[in-house]
């Protein structure tokens, strides 16, 4: 058999799991249409439940089990949130069981597939999510007058007399249920009972963004099948690997995070499709949703001058042109898995008690929820480092160079991409072993260069007034305007 063909042959096989993973989305997207026009609120509900159900038992076989005793156990705890702590009590159990789930050929049971890791972490955020969500509706809902009562949300009220049929709903609608994107109750909720135009125009509009979606599938498939072919991430765990030169080790970082991508793109894109076909995360434009948390206001007197354009923004993981083309890694990361990041922000970072331990409490979470091996911490705690570095050299830069030319603003894209590479090895690469072996053997080079950056950063106050003669440039230039 040919080279070519046997990279061909290995590509099918090692994505045997993306195929499976693609081929349910898909079956997602088909039947949304038919989902989004039950009007019946309670066959809607069921026919959800058990098309979500069904994915999780076809895709985790007997696996099952391990996502309904953790959701029976948190159930269980939120049901009794009048008594109990629910939301720290759900935390501590959901996070505890994701660590049994992903360590049990150390209690001699069988390992759960990959595709069962995926629902058991979007359970997590739903689960924990939701227990945060009925402790603040319950207590908002205790302290208001008769009159403030009348005025929360009908959701806040769902949230503090919360029932198990609730919780199973949001939990195990096929929307979402195997990839995500992270939903709060409310959203999940608004999907039955608001409307805010004919159904006509709501369809009309979950239409026209599923395709507008789907569109850059096709060309996030061809890039991720194309490079995998010609540059294969197979190749990295291969000792032949490491007889090549540094500068080849040292460049398939690039691919690499290419490859991964692509892949990524390809994952949230579709799962942002399910959302949208189902009709799921679809809001008056006028109403201002953001990524995760929905509407900012339901002010009714907005539908007054309202067009009748719907938009998703609520569902939307990730903005992949912003991700490609903006210039610095802050803006990138922002950009990124965008309904987890607000899962963390709301559930982790705005909640935890010490203010200079918040940000270290939210990246462990982060990583932890990814899993434990140490590719996710090396990858996901060398991004704050980073971060401070770039936003350092920029600043220094722009005092420099107040208008930035082009071609730095490249630089620092490059840079960006580069800095996501190197830290993203670590995440592909996975255990440790394997990490340090890369890593040594391109001589650290990343983290040299950004030791390197933050030091001519940090002294180029000095830098500057040896080269400039104590004048920097900008005020040289300020002068020279001002006397013209």
């Amino acid at each position: 058999m040919s080279e070519s063909a046997l990279n061909l042959l290995n590509l099918i096989v090692n994505n045997r799991d993306d195929i499976i993973y693609v081929t349910v989305l898909l079956s997602c997207i088909a039947v949304g249409k038919y989902y989004r026009k039950i009007a019946d609120c309670a066959e809607k509900e069921k026919f959800g439940n058990i098309l979500g159900v069904l994915i999780i038992v076809i895709v985790s076989g007997f696996h099952t089990l391990h996502i309904f005793v953790s959701f029976a156990a948190s159930a269980g705890i939120i049901l009794l949130h009048k008594q109990l702590q629910c939301h720290v009590i759900v935390s501590v159990f959901m996070f505890l069981y994701l660590l049994f789930f992903r360590m049990t050929y150390y209690f001699g049971l069988p390992s759960p597939p990959g595709h069962t890791n995926l629902i058991q972490m979007v359970l997590t955020l739903k689960l924990v999510g939701l227990a945060f969500e009925v402790k603040d509706a319950t207590l908002k809902c205790r302290k208001a007058s008769k009159e403030e009562y009348e005025q929360i949300p009908y959701h806040e009220k769902e949230l503090a007399e919360i029932t198990p049929k609730n919780i199973f709903g949001y939990c195990f609608n096929y929307v979402g249920v195997l990839t995500g994107p992270y939903l709060t109750y409310r959203t999940y909720r608004d999907s039955f009972v608001e409307t805010y135009a004919s159904n006509e125009k709501r369809f009309e509009a979950c239409d026209k963004t599923t395709l507008e979606k789907f569109k850059s599938i096709p060309i996030f498939v061809a890039l991720y099948l194309l490079t995998s072919y010609f540059w294969p991430l197979g190749r990295i765990f291969n000792d032949e690997f490491y007889a090549q030169s540094i500068l080849l080790r040292l460049w398939y970082v690039w691919p690499a995070f290419f490859i991964f991508r692509m892949r990524m793109y390809i994952g949230l894109t579709l799962s942002e499709c399910v959302c949208s076909a189902a009709g799921v995360g679809a809001y008056p434009t006028v109403f201002q949703s953001t990524a995760g948390g929905g509407p900012k206001t339901k002010d009714p007197q907005l539908l007054e001058a309202w067009d009748q354009s719907y938009d998703f923004n609520t569902i939307k993981n990730s903005d992949v042109y912003t991700t490609e083309t903006c210039w610095t890694f802050r803006e990138a990361m922002k950009s990124w898995n965008m309904c987890v990041q607000y899962w963390l922000a709301m559930n982790v970072y705005k909640r935890f008690p010490s203010r200079k331990l918040r940000t270290g409490a939210t990246l462990l979470v982060s990583a932890y929820w990814h899993g434990v091996n140490p590719g996710y911490y090396f990858c996901i705690f060398a991004a704050p480092f980073y971060v401070a570095i770039e936003d350092l050299c920029l600043k220094r830069l722009r005092s420099s160079i107040p208008s930035f030319p082009l071609w730095l603003n490249v630089c620092v894209w490059i840079s960006k991409f580069f800095a996501f590479s190197y830290m993203a090895i670590a995440f592909q690469l996975i255990t440790f072993p394997r990490i340090w072996n890369y890593y040594n053997s391109v001589l650290h080079f990343g983290y040299l260069l950004w030791a390197c950056q933050y030091a001519v950063a940090l002294f180029w106050p000095k830098i500057s007034k040896a080269i400039f003669g104590g004048k920097p440039r900008n005020s040289e230039k300020a002068k020279e305007d001002k006397s013209s």
